[in-house]
């Protein structure tokens, strides 16, 4: 098996990265090896509530507030595609387990929380984020992230609007006050 080098970890962006797809994002990163990474965006809503998902999916929700819960933009890469990070990790069909944390993109999930039978904490999201070989690495190596260990209370407690200086408070850094230029001394 792979060595997973960054699962399981935040990737916060640096200040200089304007991509507007990752700029002021903080990824969860699900699975990373020497041939790909790939992670789910956790402080970017989107304009769709998990009503909708359950709509398109023909499952009954029986509690309304769950209906309103925001879905996020999990990343530019199949942005048909869900996924769900939750906690406890539990056993569904098709999930990847990250620690006390789950990641799973099989509908069992969602009917389960519609049912009020799914994990206690969940987080939503349509896309991902991926790269190529190397293609992360290289990022990293041109300052466009900082990188720490994730924390499920950011993903889960953290107001979304504060998670990106929560993320980069982990490593002690307080991103507000880097510059947007990136260099090497």
């Amino acid at each position: 098996m792979a060595q997973d080098f960054l699962g399981n970890h935040f990737l916060v962006a640096m200040p200089s990265l304007h991509d507007p797809n990752f700029q002021q994002s903080v990824v969860y990163v699900c699975e990373h090896s020497a041939g790909s990474a790939l992670g789910i965006i956790i402080n970017r809503p989107s304009s769709v509530v998990l009503g909708d998902i359950f709509k398109q999916l023909s499952i009954n929700v029986e509690n309304p507030t769950l209906a309103q819960y925001p879905v996020f933009q999990g990343g530019p890469v199949q942005t048909d595609r869900g996924f769900v990070i939750h906690e406890p990790a539990g056993t569904w069909d098709s999930s990847l387990k990250l620690g006390a944390l789950g990641v799973t993109t099989s509908r069992d999930v969602l009917a389960a929380l519609a049912r009020g039978e799914g994990p206690s904490r969940t987080l939503v999201a349509l896309g991902y984020a991926g790269w190529g070989a190397g293609q992360l690495e290289s990022e990293l190596a041109a300052n466009s992230w900082l990188s720490t260990p994730a924390d499920k209370r950011i993903i889960f407690d953290t107001p979304v609007a504060e998670r990106w200086q929560a993320a980069a408070r982990l490593i002690g850094v307080d991103i507000a006050l880097l510059s947007g230029d990136a260099g090497h001394a």
